[in-house]
């Protein structure tokens, strides 16, 4: 492999292991605080990515400046986050929480069916794409690769915001501070006042609005299909298993991980292209079975 060939696949590891960290950072804020594997949480990555795609290209065919792309990205997401996530959780989930772990994947596997097939009648099957925030900030130069802005400088950028946006939100505000001691200890959080429910509901349309803030950076490198939220959702539960349920960090060096194993296995061994970042997980869980930063806790009973 030459120089060119791993800066291409370093950049193009980087860029798609952002994209999977706002997803993956989203189920894994969601299972921390809510205790619950959110299959549903895929579908809020594709709406997303279909909402930007599809009302993107109906303001810019009207004529509208190209540079509203970029609040189109943040407004989509937050109306999946409110519209969508908050009466799943404030009308389905909370009815399940204190049932066993595989009715509460049932039932987020059933909502996962039922927004699939939402998609399909919004949305049609036809492919979507809109690449105006893509071309927007053109291209750059590194080590001889011409690259794009957006994948190469924007997602990563963002990625990080996303990070450090978030251990300051949960570290130093009230808000971050009620979620963690529910966290810890609902019994105790709630007998001093905390309000848990209200906790949950803003817990889920954050990490709801994350995923599919996900899926509107995504729109604009990729064709939004049906069918893509059952493959991202699988592969943010390949990160989140990775890092350990709940680790937000570890979500992030485990998703560059995987984004850049999948990336040089296309240059290198596309045949096992699909199989790397299921391969990395299965051998850190061998390796470490509560993931790599999870910690092993003693089950209450």
């Amino acid at each position: 492999m030459n120089t060119q060939l791993f800066a291409l696949a370093m950049f193009d590891g980087v860029a798609y292991a952002a994209l999977v960290f706002m997803v993956a950072v989203g189920l894994t804020l969601i299972f921390g605080v809510l205790r619950i594997l959110n299959v549903a949480h895929g579908s809020f990555y594709a709406i997303g990515a279909y909402i930007a795609a599809s009302v993107g290209g109906a303001i810019f065919a009207a004529g509208f400046s190209p540079w509203l792309a970029y609040p189109l990205l943040f407004i989509a997401a937050g109306l999946v986050g409110i519209v969508l996530g908050a009466p799943i959780e404030r009308f389905l989930l909370r009815r399940i929480y204190v049932k066993e772990e595989a009715l509460q994947l049932l039932v987020t596997f059933a909502v996962f069916m039922i927004l699939e097939d939402v998609q399909r009648l919004v949305w049609g099957v036809q492919p979507y794409f809109e690449s105006t925030a893509l071309r927007q900030l053109g291209n750059v130069e590194v080590l001889g690769v011409n690259y794009t802005s957006y994948q190469l400088i924007l997602l990563p950028m963002v990625a990080l915001v996303v990070l450090f946006g978030l251990r300051l939100f949960l570290r130093r505000t009230l808000s971050g501070k009620l979620i963690l001691a529910v966290t810890e200890d609902r019994e105790a959080a709630t007998a001093i006042g905390v309000d848990a429910d209200r906790v949950y509901l803003l817990t889920f349309v954050v990490g709801a609005s994350l995923a599919a803030f996900g899926g509107t950076l995504a729109s604009a490198t990729t064709s939004v299909v049906p069918g893509m939220g059952a493959d991202m959702i699988v592969l943010s539960f390949a990160v989140a298993a990775t890092a350990g349920l709940g680790q937000i960090e570890g979500a992030a060096l485990a998703a560059l991980l995987i984004g850049l194993g999948r990336s040089f296995a296309v240059y290198l061994v596309p045949e096992i292209e699909v199989l790397v970042p299921y391969l990395i997980m299965l051998i850190v869980l061998l390796v470490r079975p509560e993931g790599l930063f999870g910690v092993i806790k003693t089950r209450k009973i």
